[in-house]
């Protein structure tokens, strides 16, 4: 249940954990665009049909840029953030259910720790689970 993340930037190797909603959305996207290389291929030359089939390269990343662009607009959100900024979401919502910052680095494939906490923000719901956890340890003693 981990997507292997192969040669991304600085020709790096990662694994990073497939939630089961996630899989069972692949899946249902396997049904209509079954390509033997690309789990997310450029649309190909061939008929309607076979389009994505007899793709031979990935999507371009523009087209992941646009799309998210588009959702950003569908959704009424006003902010600027571009496909980068779910990379620095994922990590501060990991943050906020506690996910040990040490695998947060390796899913984000960074070498250093400080790298990985330029982007995990802090926000309200983080200080106030320490505050939590600080405040049951302390009862206890």
């Amino acid at each position: 249940m981990v997507v292997h993340i192969v040669q991304s930037k600085n020709r790096k190797d990662r694994y990073v954990p497939l939630p089961n909603r996630t899989l069972q959305e692949l899946r249902r996207y396997w049904k209509t665009h079954r390509n033997p290389e690309w789990l997310f291929p450029a649309a190909g030359r061939g008929g309607k049909h076979d389009q994505f089939s007899t793709a031979t390269r990935p999507t371009p990343y523009s087209n992941v840029q646009t799309a998210f662009k588009t959702a950003l607009q569908k959704s009424k959100v006003n902010k600027r953030a571009s496909v980068r900024t779910l990379r620095h979401s994922y990590a501060t919502h990991l943050v906020e259910q506690g996910v040990n910052l040490r695998l947060i680095q390796e899913y984000l494939g960074h070498n250093s720790p400080k790298t990985t906490a330029i982007y995990t923000h802090l926000t309200d719901v983080a200080q106030n689970r320490a505050a939590g956890i600080i405040n049951r340890f302390m009862d206890r003693l």
